[in-house]
């Protein structure tokens, strides 16, 4: 039986004081992180603060465990 493994991207905000927060809500695919990100650029980010998509394997992928 084939192993699959699917995605689900975080949106993760960093910032000046080096702290991380990665938000509650997830996304399917990576280009629809990508275009939260775009949206939040169309405003005047404070200064030092930075935002990233992080993949994480989704809690439903078949990893051949027998759990």
């Amino acid at each position: 039986m084939a192993s699959t493994t699917a995605l689900i991207w975080y949106l993760v905000i960093a910032g000046p004081q080096g702290g991380l927060v990665v938000l509650p809500s997830t996304f399917d695919t990576r280009e629809q992180c990508a275009t939260a990100i775009t949206e939040y650029q169309k405003q005047p980010a404070p200064v030092g603060w930075s935002l990233q998509c992080v993949p994480s394997a989704s809690p439903f992928a078949d990893n051949g465990s027998a759990e």
